[in-house]
């Protein structure tokens, strides 16, 4: 199934600093820069013709996300792997998200601590890191216990290989989820 991004609430978070430093990692060359706004990459395709991709430098200009939607494009044609793949390598922030996953971990007796979901983000199967306090805690560690699967919203933001949650909200559980 081809999948093609186009919410503009996630494209609005790709980081251009991160696009260009895939796109270095992925032997693309860097051609010309537009002033501040935008710069121009090209790579040869395995039949032999060059691809191109305009690389937006302003996410504040309005057409920043059509843009970057236009990058994943390219992109899934070069690299001959669907978007959500290549997103989900260069998604580093997404402010107010709604995850839903099983808690795998807690730090037992606190009345406070560190949680661990595995969640879906971005199409892929990811470790979570959730600080929570009372009474959001206790219930992280029922859900624990009881295998029932979680929703929960926050600002989700990438640190090394693993998803932190920041500002966790809305934390209950998927009781639907668990008895369906």
């Amino acid at each position: 199934m081809k999948v093609t991004v186009r919410d503009p609430e996630i494209l609005k978070c790709l980081e251009p600093e991160r696009v260009r430093t895939y796109l270095q990692q992925h032997h693309w060359q860097e051609v010309r820069q537009l002033e501040n706004t935008a710069s121009i990459w090209t790579r040869q395709h395995e039949i032999g013709e060059e691809l191109e991709i305009l690389l937006p430098l302003k996410p504040e200009f309005l057409d920043f996300p059509r843009r970057m939607a236009e990058v994943l494009q390219t992109l899934e044609i070069s690299e001959q792997i669907s978007q959500l793949d290549i997103l989900s390598d260069l998604v580093t922030y997404v402010p107010n998200i709604t995850l839903q996953g099983i808690v795998t971990n807690v730090q037992e007796g606190a009345t406070m601590g560190t949680v661990t979901l595995m969640g879906i983000v971005v199409g892929k199967l990811r470790r979570i890191q959730l600080n929570l306090t009372e009474p959001i805690y206790e219930l992280a560690v029922k859900a624990y216990q009881a295998r029932i699967p979680v929703i929960c919203q926050g600002e989700l933001k990438k640190q090394g290989r693993s998803f932190v949650l920041q500002h966790p909200h809305h934390f209950t559980l998927d009781l639907d989820a668990w008895v369906g």
